[in-house]
């Protein structure tokens, strides 16, 4: 190429765009940027005000007592909220991180009560492990058709 044609493509060149021009300011927030992000993710943890309450490790064959918050609605239209005790034995834990829920099954008045409780729900206010039996299935569904072997308590860990 020419010094002549080489004049030219710099001619024929479109204008840079505005978008263009701030390309550099732009690269050095993009270092500044995780840190902006986890400042504003804890600033609205703090904004919320939850409080994320331990659990223990929820396994199958353990007894447990779970607290749980129900609103209900009073005759004059007033929300009042309650915490409501499940005690049970758990026949299986599903999921992993926040979607984990676990089934605790109880017998009620001669009739069995099976309650899912996802672990992450505000919903649940406390967790108890009162017993742990040995268990030599993830799942003891067996235990729903009135197969009652005698269970070893084990100490909990």
């Amino acid at each position: 190429m020419t010094d002549k044609q080489i004049d030219k493509k710099e001619e024929n060149q479109p204008a840079p765009l505005p978008t263009d021009v701030g390309t550099e300011a732009a690269a050095e927030n993009k270092e500044a940027a995780p840190e902006a992000i986890e400042q504003a993710l804890e600033e609205a943890k703090a904004a919320k005000a939850v409080e994320a309450i331990e659990l223990p490790k929820i396994k199958a064959g353990m007894l447990v007592r779970v607290h749980h918050k129900i609103k209900e609605m009073s005759a004059k239209g007033e929300e009042k909220e309650r915490i409501q005790i499940f005690e049970g034995l758990v026949i299986g834990a599903h999921g992993a991180g926040n979607k984990k829920t676990f089934t605790v099954r109880k017998v009620a008045s001669g009739v069995g009560v099976e309650k899912i409780f996802p672990v992450s729900a505000p919903a649940v206010a406390k967790v108890e492990v009162i017993k742990q039996y040995r268990m030599r299935r993830a799942q003891p569904t067996y235990l729903r058709k009135g197969y009652k072997k005698k269970l070893k308590e084990v100490a909990v860990k």
